[in-house]
Protein backbone atom coordinates (compact mmCIF):
# COMPACT_ATOMS: atom_id res chain seq x y z
CA UNK A 1 0.00 0.00 0.00
CA UNK A 2 1.10 3.78 -0.83
CA UNK A 3 -0.38 6.27 1.01
CA UNK A 4 -0.30 9.64 -0.61
CA UNK A 5 -1.15 13.25 1.19
CA UNK A 6 -1.53 16.48 -0.68
CA UNK A 7 -1.17 19.82 0.10
CA UNK A 8 -1.03 23.34 -1.29
CA UNK A 9 -4.05 24.76 -3.81
CA UNK A 10 -6.75 27.29 -2.91
CA UNK A 11 -8.13 30.10 -4.81
CA UNK A 12 -6.05 32.79 -6.88
CA UNK A 13 -6.72 35.43 -9.76
CA UNK A 14 -6.19 34.82 -13.12
CA UNK A 15 -2.37 34.96 -14.26
CA UNK A 16 -1.53 33.75 -10.48
CA UNK A 17 0.09 31.15 -9.18
CA UNK A 18 -0.33 28.28 -6.99
CA UNK A 19 1.88 25.35 -6.02
CA UNK A 20 0.43 21.70 -4.98
CA UNK A 21 2.60 18.88 -3.44
CA UNK A 22 2.29 15.78 -2.89
CA UNK A 23 3.86 12.99 -0.45
CA UNK A 24 4.10 9.43 -0.59
CA UNK A 25 4.45 6.93 2.53
CA UNK A 26 4.48 3.28 2.34
CA UNK A 27 5.82 1.06 0.04
CA UNK A 28 6.83 3.24 -2.83
CA UNK A 29 9.82 0.96 -3.64
CA UNK A 30 7.16 -0.24 -6.96
CA UNK A 31 6.73 3.43 -7.68
CA UNK A 32 8.03 3.92 -11.60
CA UNK A 33 6.38 7.49 -11.73
CA UNK A 34 3.96 9.89 -10.16
CA UNK A 35 1.68 12.44 -11.73
CA UNK A 36 -0.67 15.28 -11.39
CA UNK A 37 -4.33 15.07 -13.17
CA UNK A 38 -7.67 17.07 -12.42
CA UNK A 39 -11.21 17.13 -12.87
CA UNK A 40 -13.27 20.06 -13.24
CA UNK A 41 -17.36 20.21 -12.63
CA UNK A 42 -18.89 17.78 -15.23
CA UNK A 43 -15.91 16.88 -16.92
CA UNK A 44 -13.75 13.49 -17.27
CA UNK A 45 -10.68 13.28 -15.43
CA UNK A 46 -7.44 14.54 -17.32
CA UNK A 47 -3.68 14.22 -17.14
CA UNK A 48 -2.06 17.13 -16.26
CA UNK A 49 1.90 15.67 -15.56
CA UNK A 50 4.10 12.92 -15.10
CA UNK A 51 7.43 12.44 -13.68
CA UNK A 52 9.54 9.76 -13.69
CA UNK A 53 11.03 8.43 -10.38
CA UNK A 54 14.37 7.80 -11.41
CA UNK A 55 15.80 10.21 -14.25
CA UNK A 56 13.26 12.91 -13.17
CA UNK A 57 11.70 12.76 -17.35
CA UNK A 58 8.56 14.65 -17.30
CA UNK A 59 5.72 14.91 -19.71
CA UNK A 60 3.00 17.82 -20.11
CA UNK A 61 -0.55 17.91 -21.20
CA UNK A 62 -0.23 20.07 -24.20
CA UNK A 63 -3.04 22.55 -22.30
CA UNK A 64 -0.83 23.59 -19.46
CA UNK A 65 2.78 22.93 -20.85
CA UNK A 66 4.95 25.74 -20.49
CA UNK A 67 3.08 26.81 -17.63
CA UNK A 68 3.54 24.32 -15.25
CA UNK A 69 5.97 22.13 -13.71
CA UNK A 70 6.33 19.40 -12.02
CA UNK A 71 9.45 18.18 -9.62
CA UNK A 72 10.35 15.35 -7.58
CA UNK A 73 12.36 14.76 -4.21
CA UNK A 74 13.42 11.50 -3.98
CA UNK A 75 14.80 12.11 -0.36
CA UNK A 76 11.35 13.17 0.84
CA UNK A 77 9.29 11.23 -1.73
CA UNK A 78 7.31 14.18 -2.35
CA UNK A 79 6.16 15.34 -5.86
CA UNK A 80 5.15 19.02 -6.48
CA UNK A 81 3.30 20.49 -9.15
CA UNK A 82 4.03 24.75 -9.61
CA UNK A 83 1.23 26.44 -11.82
CA UNK A 84 2.04 29.81 -13.07
CA UNK A 85 -0.11 32.07 -15.31
CA UNK A 86 -3.37 29.81 -13.96
CA UNK A 87 -6.20 30.76 -16.42
CA UNK A 88 -10.30 30.04 -15.39
CA UNK A 89 -9.87 26.58 -16.99
CA UNK A 90 -7.67 25.04 -14.81
CA UNK A 91 -10.44 25.29 -12.24
CA UNK A 92 -10.40 21.84 -11.19
CA UNK A 93 -10.00 19.21 -8.52
CA UNK A 94 -5.98 17.99 -8.53
CA UNK A 95 -5.21 14.61 -8.32
CA UNK A 96 -1.92 13.27 -7.65
CA UNK A 97 -1.41 9.77 -8.37
CA UNK A 98 1.20 6.56 -8.41
CA UNK A 99 2.43 4.62 -11.62
CA UNK A 100 3.53 1.35 -11.17
CA UNK A 101 6.11 -0.86 -13.53
CA UNK A 102 2.86 -2.16 -14.89
CA UNK A 103 1.92 1.47 -16.23
CA UNK A 104 -1.33 1.36 -14.32
CA UNK A 105 -2.38 4.38 -12.18
CA UNK A 106 -2.55 2.55 -8.73
CA UNK A 107 -2.83 4.63 -6.01
CA UNK A 108 -4.57 8.13 -6.07
CA UNK A 109 -4.08 11.50 -3.27
CA UNK A 110 -7.40 12.36 -1.51
CA UNK A 111 -7.55 15.55 -4.12
CA UNK A 112 -7.09 19.41 -3.87
CA UNK A 113 -9.53 22.40 -4.70
CA UNK A 114 -7.90 24.36 -7.19
CA UNK A 115 -9.85 27.69 -8.60
CA UNK A 116 -8.97 30.61 -10.75
CA UNK A 117 -11.18 33.56 -10.62
CA UNK A 118 -11.87 36.13 -13.13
Amino acid sequence: QVQLVQSGGGLVQVGGSLSLSCAASGRTFSTYAMGWFRQAPGKEREFVAIITWSVGRTTYADSVKGRFTISRDNTKMTVSLQMNSLKPEDTAVYYCATRGISGAWDYWGQGTQVTVSS
